[in-house]
């Protein structure tokens, strides 16, 4: 297995942050595999997936490369790096960083990763690191920047609700099925994936945790200084056109408007991804949670200028029992 030794200081001050570049890699990366994890996904996929490809087809070394290089188990350090954490990153800083790295460097990295690869020869392409940033600011631009203060909101959501387990359970409870392979293993040791990878030690590094809205997940770094791990969050980006529903039982107790936002907040959301998610209206949606949340079914927390609800161990069981009505 691949794991890093992670000495306890590294450990105390490891974090949660938003990065939009993180967002934009794997968002490049669903467009690359074309295929949808929820129906949220394939949405956005259905709305930009034509686009892409005339994109793609303009300069498609790069993407062959990403494609490549992903068949081996890597994602390629010239369209990701480990955030700084410094406040709230732009995306237009973050791809700064990335133009900023040589193409030597980039090589250098591809060399290895690419050996006796059909694209091997392709490594010291000239150009090669800025025509990767063009296509990430492309990606950015044309599938992401206008949906970005909803994906936020669920990106926010996520580091509440993984804060708030880590507090009650230590990194091994903030870390349970964040995603396949990554797990704290104890005595030090931080499970990155189940590749036969050797130990990488990290003490004295900034460790960081990156939330990411499309289903995918790989790891970053900027020797000695930075690491960090991407992660699907736990919370779906949601396109028109989708709707919550909850259990029928559940609706007939409560009411099909009320029962779908409880049967919703497994994660912590916000008011304005309610009304997304559920198609209700903004006046109903705070009505319903007002109810739910004086009947004790409710917690809620803020989060920047956001005010996010999740259910309470009660609002939990209730909408246990009714799943567990229906699968008997």
């Amino acid at each position: 297995m691949g794991w890093w030794q992670v000495n306890a200081d590294t450990l105390a001050r490891g974090r949660f942050v938003v990065s939009p570049l993180a967002e934009a890699t794997a968002s490049l990366l669903t467009l690359e595999r074309a295929t949808a994890a929820h129906p949220g996904e394939r949405a956005w996929l259905d709305a930009h997936l034509a686009a892409y490809r005339v994109r793609r087809a303009e300069d498609p070394l790069v993407p062959q490369l990403i494609q490549a290089a992903a068949a081996r188990h890597w994602i390629p350090e010239f369209i990701t790096i480990a955030p700084t954490g410094d406040g709230t990153p732009e995306f237009a800083d973050e791809l700064a960083e990335v133009r900023g790295m040589s193409d030597a460097a980039a090589a250098a990295e591809l060399a290895r990763v690419m050996s006796g690869s059909p694209y091997a020869s392709h490594v010291t392409t000239p150009g090669l690191q800025q025509r990767a940033a063009d296509l990430l600011d492309w990606v950015w631009t044309h599938t992401v920047a206008t949906s970005w203060p909803r994906r936020r909101g669920i990106i926010e959501a996520d580091i509440v609700a993984r804060t708030t387990k880590l507090g009650q359970g230590g990194w091994a409870a903030a870390l349970a099925d964040m995603r396949p392979g990554l797990r704290w293993l104890g005595e030090g040791r931080l499970q990155i994936n189940a590749y036969g990878n050797p130990p990488r030690k990290i003490s004295g590094a900034e460790l960081f945790f990156v939330p990411v809205t499309p289903q995918a997940g790989w790891v970053a770094w900027d020797e000695p200084r930075r690491y960090a791990v991407m992660y699907p969050c736990s919370g779906t980006l949601i396109y028109p056109g989708s709707r919550a529903c909850a259990p029928e039982t559940l609706a007939a107790l409560l009411g099909p408007a009320r029962a779908a936002i409880l049967a919703l907040l497994d994660t912590p959301k916000s008011t304005t991804q309610l009304v997304t998610l559920t198609g209700q209206g903004l006046g109903s949606v705070g009505r319903h949670l007002k109810i739910l949340w004086d009947a004790g079914l409710l917690h809620r927390r803020r989060a920047g200028r956001s005010v996010l609800y999740y259910r309470s161990e009660a609002g939990d069981l209730l909408v246990s029992v009714q799943n567990d009505g229906i699968r008997s």
